[in-house]
């Protein structure tokens, strides 16, 4: 059907996090329950992903899910459809898979929930480079780390990205692995990687440790200031 679905990936195991708040003597709190502007992170990446033109939002969850389903119910859009991995003990590229085969549209925005940084305008800007691409069956588009345009490489790179879900189907099933070795395959097989520039250079931030979140939260604060 022809339209988007976001997915958002919120099964990780916030082993790093766990591991900088309990060398703090800090009480262990998963890095999604923190908060920026007073919404814990997994609902302001949510919020904004449902600012843009995309038609439904997957939340996939896995470890630790009891705590999550608590605060994605706090989100009232009826866009919003959430659903778990049988299995929490699996790597993103099976996350992204039971996202996508659960989805009900052409393409996939695929994001992390611990990049609450990714403003409405890229994540816009990956749908619409996609759709208006000229193969977008054999496309991916992608948050620049540099170099913008099409690429011959797929080095650093990881979500947030678009593509067609037939593409993301067939490179993800059977796979065990994280995101940038199945990109360097699509891109070795010679589907198109093009990279969409982003709005600053925050958007680069995946809350994986204390300290993103810190960082994070202080331009939020600053934000709000001025």
């Amino acid at each position: 059907m022809k339209g988007v679905s976001c997915i958002i990936t919120a099964a990780g195991k916030n082993r790093r996090m766990r591991e900088d708040l309990q060398s703090k003597g800090m009480t262990i709190t998963h890095k999604l329950l923190l908060e920026i502007n007073r919404d814990p992170i997994i609902n302001f990446t949510i919020k904004k992903a449902l600012q843009t033109d995309l038609n439904e939002c997957i939340v996939v969850l896995g470890h630790f899910m009891d705590e999550l389903y608590p605060l994605l119910n706090d989100v009232d859009d009826k866009r919003l459809h959430i659903i778990e991995n049988s299995d929490v003990n699996v790597e993103l590229s099976q996350t992204l898979l039971n996202g996508v085969i659960n989805s009900n549209y052409d393409y996939c925005l695929c994001l992390a929930g611990d990049q609450p940084t990714i403003t409405t305008e890229t994540m816009q800007n990956l749908m619409d480079q996609l759709i208006n691409s000229p193969r977008p069956e054999n496309t991916v588009t992608i948050l620049s780390r540099g170099k913008t345009g099409y690429l011959d490489s797929a080095l650093g790179l990881g979500m947030p990205f678009a593509c067609h879900s037939s593409l993301l189907k067939s490179y993800l099933h059977g796979e065990e692995d994280n995101l940038n070795p199945i990109l360097r395959r699509m891109v070795a097989d010679g589907v198109e990687l093009y990279g969409v520039p982003g709005q600053n250079e925050l958007e680069l931030i995946n809350i994986n440790r204390y300290d993103d979140y810190l960082k994070v939260r202080k331009m939020w604060e600053k934000k709000k200031r001025e």
